[in-house]
């Protein structure tokens, strides 16, 4: 089987596109700094440690293996700490990107499937966002990913390396075989939230603002299933295997799902109140941010069957009883 190197294959979304790597017959690599990801998460192929800013590890691992392709997941991504420190980001997300870039060039590897992000957007409240819809990030995280995106545009130019880019906003659920699940420290993410409440394993949840003009007050955000998503990778490795050219693609629902929608979802699979109270709106938060994925559909076959919030709660739920990783 042809061996594909994922980067941040150690983590949630990274775990998950490389158990659907190997149905798909690909052996993938993890390769991972073991810095968010978890050594109990690769299950699917060969493990391999290590840091975006060691170029010699790079090429040592890209000479053992002789990849078909790139499949690029790891980065820092937490909002708040880019804000406090955007040189780390620039130095992990940025240079780290370049190390990986020009070790796969170097290795004549020139197939590149790059996990982007909505974030690039910036905040475009209530508007349906699409592949042509302006860049304008607004923090060190959407700016760094940016700059990926502008970096394999000049890398193409220069030296073939062809790729497909996909950008998203939240991703939810779980391998429904509990094989591999969503497992952060620390957590951030709306779902596992909820969940740990419900458990009593932390506090009641803020709902910040009610009063925004959306059908329930609540805000509303996009959220995509991990499957789904790394499907729709897995597509694009395809996608670069026809020769076909380089792409971008939006994965969304295009509507989105309200806070309070999450909260009623996750009480009707669990059987269980979330315990939660009202706070003031946080100051920055926007009243929707959705990405829609026309073009993701009608070009790469894309069908996100298991976006429903509801199966993203089940799947979650399913993990949140049974999955960790020892820490």
């Amino acid at each position: 089987m042809a061996y594909v190197l994922v980067t941040g294959g150690a983590g949630y979304i990274g775990s998950h596109a490389c158990k659907a790597l190997r149905a798909a017959g690909y052996t993938p690599v993890t390769y991972d700094s073991l810095v968010t990801g978890w050594q109990d998460a690769v299950k699917f192929g060969p493990f391999e440690q290590g840091d975006l800013l060691d170029r010699a590890r790079l090429d040592s691992v890209f000479a053992q293996y002789e990849p078909v392709a790139v499949m690029h997941f790891a980065a820092l991504s937490l909002v708040g700490e880019c804000m406090q420190d955007p040189g780390l980001y620039w130095r992990n997300n940025v240079s780290g990107s370049l190390n990986l870039i020009e070790a796969a060039v170097a290795a004549g590897c020139l197939n590149f499937v790059f996990s982007s992000t909505c974030a690039t957007y910036g905040d475009q409240d209530n508007v349906v966002l699409d592949e042509d819809s302006a860049q304008m990030p607004i923090n060190a995280y959407g700016a760094s990913k940016r700059a990926i995106e502008d970096m394999l545009a000049n890398f193409e130019t220069a030296h073939g390396l062809r790729h497909v880019i996909f950008r998203y906003f939240n991703v939810a659920g779980a391998d429904p075989d509990g094989e591999v699940g969503e497992f952060h420290r620390p957590e951030t993410h709306l779902v596992p939230l909820m969940l740990d409440a419900i458990d009593g394993k932390r506090d009641a949840l803020t709902i910040f603002g009610t009063d925004y003009d959306t059908p329930d007050g609540t805000c509303i955000r996009d959220y995509v299933h991990v499957c789904d998503l790394v499907d729709a990778h897995v597509l694009g490795l395809k996608w670069l295997a026809d020769d076909r050219k380089s792409r971008v693609f939006n994965l969304g629902t295009g509507t989105g799902f309200s806070v309070r929608e999450v909260l009623d979802q996750s009480h009707a699979v669990t059987n269980r109140a979330v315990p939660c109270h009202e706070g003031p709106r946080r100051a920055g938060d926007c009243t929707k941010l959705v990405s829609g994925s026309s073009r993701a559909k009608a070009e790469l076959g894309w069908n996100p069957h298991r976006s429903t919030m509801k199966q993203m709660i089940t799947d979650a739920w399913r993990w949140h009883q049974s999955g960790h990783y020892d820490a």
